[in-house]
């Protein structure tokens, strides 16, 4: 069963990324305020109304709530710990519900604030946590609802909801913990899951671009090394011709001679592999492919590449994207991987294909999305299975101005890879720059 990808030079099992705190304090205390600043308003309203309720209780709960917030003010905690969080919404979820208990219960317009806290806790904080501060919340409501004081209207008549419909309201607020800490819980996952993934896909490109800016180091390097090495070889020589009477001086002046020439031979290699990386910034398609496919071509599958295509932009990116999208073909493949190459007018498609199993069917609409599964393989020492090698390739391809298309068929895996052609052609002819002076 073909992996949705997992990138093949990445190895998230050393990456230690800093714990956020789940909600700052500061955020909390302001929440707090308007909620604070609403209720007083309503106790003025209905005051004014004349709607009668037990005021001094109210007052005392609404003056709780200021105290916790001023003595956070005069003692604000350096950072918010997941279970210091998990203490000021309970306060804020005991406050409101027994507010809620003393204006009426079901039948307080104001009662769908008691879902505020479990909603703030769903996009802040973990399942568990909010598993239990769910709980509650019912458990708080189904007490307000029971035990709630009625309002009373300026006459003295008690203001009371059918029990039919505070049975509905009371299941509509139950519906509402389920609902809102669910999707709040989700959408929140799915953000980090996202923000995780695009920050190992800028670590995937960075790397890729530091590779090959140290090609032009090692140019430089081999540039600047050569003159001495030549000189070293020159004094290496008269020296063995002045020692051809010590056999043993001899014979260590001209190892010393060898090996100056063993080191520029392996500079010049490198320097021209250096300068192919830091001033090829356009190449034929075919080369960029196989540039692509070089690390997989001797993990067992046959890599076939049949490529006839323009001179293209040589970029980490697309590199890179493409490198993935080969890797995760070669894990699967039973015996061959095809890339084929295709161009129109105004177009240019790669396509990678293999003769593995393919991919999952019920996954197949959401390939590419990070994170598809949580299995991992400590063999390869990275996270596999986790969508994070086809969501680099098709971020990274993506922002090259591909798109990417996924299928089975045939047998195997399919991804398809397509540029506008004016987004991915290079010029392959450019002006020459001044010859440097060479000084003697």
């Amino acid at each position: 069963m073909t992996d949705p990808g997992a990138d093949p030079d990445l190895d998230l099992t050393h990456i230690d990324t800093p714990k956020a705190e789940p909600i700052r304090m500061r955020t909390l205390v302001h929440l707090r305020w308007f909620a604070i600043g609403g209720q007083m308003a309503a106790v003025v309203v209905a005051w004014s109304m004349g709607i009668g309720f037990v005021k001094t209780p109210v007052l005392l709960l609404i003056a709780a709530s200021i105290t916790m917030n001023l003595w956070l003010f005069l003692r604000p905690p350096k950072r918010t710990s997941p279970g210091r969080a998990v203490l000021q919404l309970s306060f804020d979820l005991v406050q409101i519900s027994a507010l809620m208990a003393l204006t009426g219960g079901m039948a307080n317009p104001f009662a769908l604030l008691v879902l505020a806290p479990v909603t703030i806790a769903a996009a802040s904080l973990n399942a568990r946590q909010v598993l239990a501060l769910g709980l509650a919340t019912v458990a708080l409501i189904t007490l307000a609802a029971t035990l709630g004081l009625p309002l009373r209207e300026p006459d003295g008549d008690l203001l009371r909801m059918e029990p039919i419909l505070a049975l509905g309201h009371w299941a509509a607020l139950v519906i509402g913990v389920v609902f809102f800490a669910g999707y709040a819980h989700r959408v929140t996952a799915e953000l980090s899951d996202t923000s995780n993934a695009l920050f190992a896909t800028q670590m995937a490109l960075s790397r890729e671009q530091r590779l090959q800016h140290l090609g032009g180091v090692v140019a430089a390097a081999a540039h600047e090394m050569g003159t001495p090495l030549a000189t070293i070889k020159l004094i290496a020589g008269e020296l063995a011709d002045e020692l051809k009477d010590d056999p043993d001086l001899h014979a260590d002046a001209m190892a010393l001679r060898d090996s100056a020439d063993r080191c520029a031979a392996i500079l010049r290699s490198m320097g021209r592999a250096g300068k192919d990386d830091l001033h090829m910034r356009a190449a034929p398609l075919r080369a960029v492919l196989e540039d692509a496919a070089s690390p997989h071509a001797d993990r067992g599958p046959l890599v076939e590449i049949h490529a006839e295509g323009p001179i293209i932009r040589r970029d980490p990116a697309i590199i890179h994207g493409l490198r993935n999208l080969i890797q995760n073909a070669v894990d699967f493949a039973e015996s061959r991987v095809v890339i084929e190459t295709q161009e129109t007018p105004g177009a240019l498609v790669v396509t990678v294909r293999d003769d593995g199993p393919g991919y999952p069917p019920q996954l197949l609409s959401r390939i590419g999305d990070p994170y598809l599964s949580r299995r991992a393989d400590a063999q390869r020492g990275s996270y596999e299975g986790m969508g994070l090698g086809l969501f680099i390739a098709k971020t990274l391809l993506e922002r090259s101005g591909a798109r990417l298309g996924f299928a089975n068929g045939g047998p195997g895996a399919i991804v398809s890879v397509r540029w506008p052609i004016d987004r991915i052609r290079a010029r392959d002819r450019v002006a020459l720059t001044r010859n440097p002076t060479i000084e003697t």
